[in-house]
């Protein structure tokens, strides 16, 4: 896809028309929102993080005349409540979330499961375990939670190499004596005690993935960047942190590569940003390589973010495509 072609645009702004809570345990519960034709094929837009939350661009990445589209916060995420708690929340139930979440909406088959970052992670995952309950998958930014790409973006080899003024930054809260582990240093400070620490902690998580995730930095302004002194970034920290810190909860490092047979007989398409340093085009090639049927896409001046123009476009594209089966 050359830069000076006209993209796709995304869908225009849609108000909800359900939104609720499902009672998924006895201790938590997760907020959705149904969107567009409420006879529509069903579509599952899955977050990223682990952590962050659902917003009004999300939904608009479906024709709303043909999609039916539900999108809601995972465990300890966004509204759902308890707020980043890390009890019960691991992939396995994040899993069984989505089926609990299919049953109650009356939705026997999603036509469509959409995910980017740890979305795509959390979407094939998914598949893997219900292949049968999905119709079409749509994965961006490829992360398998594999020890490689920890190493690549947390543990000062790879990314720290192409932002290495904000990588000072990033490690910077964490004494030097505990940098042999980024991740578990981390996580020790975000789920301690020390309230201040914890926010500080959080704050510099937060600003390290925003200030990489798009390959033009002039896009990431000082509104994004003072949104991560806001508290609800300590929620997001948190509950990424502890994935990470548990390997995803996975039995092995290579758990959804290995799985992948399983889901190779689904309509998908894999959209990879060339420059993505948040999750690298590595992990991408090496799913098309095991999945030689699912449609691979590299936008070439892109980076991480489903914000960038390029990126954006495919993922509309490959919605409307899958829309019509």
């Amino acid at each position: 896809m050359s830069s000076n072609m006209t993209l796709r645009q995304i869908y225009p702004a849609i108000e909800a028309y359900d939104t609720g809570f499902l009672k998924v345990s006895d201790l938590h519960n997760i907020y959705y929102e149904q969107t567009g034709n409420p006879s529509g094929k069903p579509a599952v837009f899955i977050h990223g993080g682990p952590g962050l939350s659902i917003g009004p661009r999300d939904r608009r990445f479906f024709d709303p005349a043909v999609y039916r589209i539900v999108t809601y916060d995972q465990r300890g995420a966004g509204k759902s409540t308890p707020p980043a708690e890390l009890k019960d929340n691991t992939t396995w139930h994040l899993v069984e979330d989505i089926e609990k979440l299919r049953v109650f909406l009356g939705i026997d088959k999603w036509a469509c499961v959409f995910g980017g970052s740890w979305g795509s992670t959390l979407s094939l995952t998914y598949a893997e375990h219900h292949p049968d309950r999905v119709g079409s998958l749509i994965v961006r930014g490829i992360f398998l939670l594999r020890k490689v790409e920890f190493d690549w973006y947390y543990e000062g080899k790879g990314a720290n190499m192409v932002y290495a003024d904000h990588w000072e930054d990033f490690i910077a809260p964490i004494p030097e004596s505990e940098r042999g582990s980024m991740i578990d240093a981390y996580y020790k400070h975000l789920t301690g005690t020390d309230r201040q620490k914890q926010i500080e902690c959080a704050k510099a998580w937060s600003l390290w993935e925003t200030r990489t995730s798009r390959m033009n930095p002039g896009l990431i302004n000082e509104e994004n960047v003072a949104h991560c002194e806001q508290v609800d970034w300590l929620q997001y920290s948190r509950i990424e942190c502890h994935y990470y810190a548990n390997k995803g909860f996975f039995s092995s490092d290579e758990y959804i590569l290995d799985n992948v047979d399983k889901i190779r007989h689904i309509p998908a398409t894999i959209i990879q940003g060339r420059y993505d340093m948040v999750c690298p085009l590595a992990t991408a090639w090496q799913l098309h390589k095991r999945w030689p049927e699912a449609e691979y896409q590299v936008v070439p001046d892109a980076g991480h973010s489903s914000k960038e123009d390029g990126i954006a476009a495919l993922l509309v594209e490959a919605t409307d495509k899958y829309g019509q089966l």
